[in-house]
């Protein structure tokens, strides 16, 4: 094959798989106060061009062996036998752990399940934490997911954390997503009941989890 006909077949390619195959990895932290927080994610939905099913995208140029091995590079080992022919891609989120330091950890199923007091979980004052997500996907790539996490106390917005996950690729073997480390706040003031809203989101504005819950912080750790 002609060198330049293969590098235009190419290119033609990669961009049918583009909306698809992106990787991206950032993460920011929004404080600013303002209204429209719970549609901004469907607001900022990308317009991508059409799906394609993931079993026609792994078909597609399988004669071509320069492709085939960069289809391999991107999607790792899928058995397209168990991908379908289904456009929407499915993630599901099984648990969230919060790693803290000289603690042990907490692990969290999703949906959260509240105790007694209607609370998901309670953290000390002035502790350093680490959340971590578990989840699977399946039917399609995903692509561009991305964390939001709003948080209020007495009706107060006083975070929001806006984290891009990435692309993932269908896979039965759950991945798991580490955020970085943050500190609850201290003192007297600080403790209490907080209210949260989380939502993971992808670029077509597709909602995969949206979870409201209560949390407490307090001065010490609960017991056993």
């Amino acid at each position: 094959m002609d060198n330049s006909k293969h590098e235009e077949e190419e290119e033609e390619h990669e961009e049918k798989m583009d909306r698809k195959l992106s990787h991206a990895s950032i993460a920011s932290t929004d404080n600013e106060d303002g209204g429209g927080d719970d549609d901004d994610d469907e607001k900022r939905a990308i317009a991508l061009g059409p799906q394609i099913a993931l079993k026609e995208q792994l078909e597609m140029d399988k004669d071509d062996e320069s492709l085939r091995k960069w289809k391999e590079q991107l999607l790792g080992s899928i058995d397209i036998n168990e991908v379908g022919e289904t456009l929407d891609p499915d993630v599901k989120f099984q648990e969230l752990t919060i790693i803290i330091p000289d603690h042990s950890d907490l692990v969290l199923p999703i949906p959260f399940v509240p105790d007694s007091k209607g609370f998901a979980f309670a953290l000390k004052d002035g502790c350093n934490y680490r959340l971590k997500f578990s989840f699977t996907v399946s039917n399609n790539i995903v692509s561009g997911l991305r964390y939001t996490n709003i948080v209020w106390k007495k009706g107060v917005k006083v975070t929001k954390n806006k984290v891009m996950l990435g692309t993932f690729s269908p896979q039965k073997e759950p991945y798991t997503f580490e955020l970085e480390e943050e500190s609850t706040p201290s003192g007297f003031f600080a403790r209490g009941s907080y209210s949260a809203k989380t939502k993971f989101v992808d670029d077509d504005g597709k909602c995969y989890l949206d979870m409201d819950y209560y949390f407490e912080i307090r001065k010490d750790w609960p017991t056993v």
